[in-house]
């Protein structure tokens, strides 16, 4: 019985996660626990205990992961200063009068959201506030309207630079030098944020061009379903375009743009590149005088709110995986993986099926460092490619938030939609998005050098 520990301490975490509990608590919490129980029994291995505060120590000097209050001040400001509200009324500018055209400004709009937020929740209820009243009264259907915005508000997995991507990288890295050490190569190479940044630039945007052209199709097939500004008889100013364009559109899309290319050509690092993200949004709130000493109140508090849920996260983390090893539970997990028939492919088939439905219970933080730190080292070691796994975990986990009846995106927007949307509507609209998703994923599957083709590039 004992040797099934690890097991039990897993499923006892994810149980009382379900019930409810403060995620961090709760992990470091059972962990504990187990390892009390585990030393009265002679199955752990109290020698994990004493790493416990030094790999505490190293997250909290982790300079990668400074960029995190950094990204998440950047995506704040934007929101509360008004400037995603300016840039959704300014693309919708952009669009007016293509077949669709209202519908392709939100995933536009979105895209550089989740890019910049990177949290899944706050994009989706965002957009959810902005977008739903203007797509409603614009005559799209509720179904279409709702699964574009709760897909939309889900690409903060994959479109860099996210905050879900600099954790996931790290993690990541972390696992593929683990899995190199435990294969005696004790010079081990690495892989950095900004290779997984470049390799999930391609299916990120290969995802926002599907969702396009599957909004553009229903305009056009269906034009009641979703009905362009020009049947809507609203006339459009050249000069007011120009001026939108030049004074609401360019300016964050530039921002964006800057603090990506900055980390791809190799010229900053993730968190020097999410330093100038956040003075740059300082600097735009500013220039649209919708800078005041509440909006940076109210964009501070927010910063130190996510940063410390997320670094007290890491550190339950921490204790938890630190207990989990000190079980053995690393070695379980490579005798599981490695009896599954078929070998490398099967094992990862399974463990991404496993983290599919964990993502149902689970945010993505607390799957991000409690599971993948896990399985990664096991199939990194069957030489899967750590950026192509990467970016797989981070699609799957999009396509598990979006998929009825438990994904998080349904709930976030189910709380701020009118009564006279119905859950059913939300559910059907967003299978068309699920099943692009689910093809983006078998595309990575069969190409793998969608994902790794870019960064080897970069790199080169």
């Amino acid at each position: 019985m004992l040797e099934f520990l690890p097991f039990a301490l897993f499923f006892s975490v994810c149980i009382l996660l379900m019930v409810g509990y403060p995620v961090a608590l709760t992990m470091s919490g059972v962990s504990l626990l187990f390892a009390a129980i585990g030393g009265m029994g002679g199955a752990f291995d109290p020698a994990y205990i004493t790493l416990i505060p030094n790999r505490i120590f190293g997250i909290l000097v982790n300079q990668n992961l400074f960029a995190v209050p950094l990204f998440v001040f950047m995506g704040s400001m934007l929101e509360k200063s008004k400037i995603a509200e300016s840039l959704l009324k300014n693309m919708e500018l952009l669009f007016r009068g293509l077949p669709g055209g209202l519908g392709l400004a939100v995933i536009l709009v979105g895209m550089l959201l989740a890019a910049s937020t990177g949290i899944v929740g706050a994009t989706v209820v965002t957009l959810g506030v902005l977008a739903l009243p203007t797509m409603l009264s614009s005559g799209y259907r509720p179904a279409l309207a709702c699964g574009t915005l709760c897909a939309t508000g889900t690409l903060g997995q994959i479109i860099p630079p996210s905050i879900c991507l600099v954790l996931l990288g790290e993690v990541i890295s972390n696992a593929y030098q683990q899995s190199q050490l435990d294969a005696g190569i004790f010079a081990p190479s690495f892989v950095s944020i900004g290779d997984l940044f470049a390799g999930a630039l391609i299916p990120g945007l290969l995802l926002v061009m599907g969702y396009g052209l599957y909004v553009s199709a229903v305009a056009i097939l269906r034009p009641h379903d979703a009905p362009s500004s020009r049947e809507l008889s609203i006339e459009l100013d050249k000069r007011e375009l120009l001026i939108g364009i030049l004074k609401g559109l360019l300016p964050p899309v530039f921002l964006v743009l800057a603090v990506l290319g900055s980390i791809l050509k190799g010229i900053a690092t993730p968190t020097e590149a999410a330093s100038i993200g956040a003075i740059g949004a300082i600097f735009l709130a500013f220039v649209k005088r919708s800078l005041s000493f509440t909006v940076l109140q109210e964009v501070s508090l927010e910063t130190m709110r996510t940063t410390s849920m997320i670094y007290l996260i890491l550190v339950g983390a921490t204790i938890f995986s630190s207990v989990f090893r000190g079980f053995g539970g690393e070695e379980l997990i490579e005798m599981s993986l490695s009896a599954i028939p078929g070998g490398a492919l099967t094992a990862t088939f399974a463990v991404m099926l496993f983290i599919f439905v964990l993502g149902f219970i689970l945010d993505f933080i607390e799957i991000t460092f409690m599971v993948v730190p896990l399985v990664g080292p096991v199939l990194l070691g069957m030489g899967i490619d750590p950026i192509w796994l990467g970016v797989m975990i981070a699609i799957n986990l999009q396509t598990s938030f979006l998929t009825p009846p438990f994904g998080f995106s349904l709930f976030y927007l189910r709380s701020v939609v009118p009564d006279s949307v119905t859950t059913s509507e939300i559910y059907r609209g967003v299978v068309p998005f699920i099943m692009i998703q689910l093809s983006l994923l078998l595309l990575l599957a069969l190409e793998p050098r969608l994902a790794t083709w870019l960064p080897s590039y970069v790199g080169n």
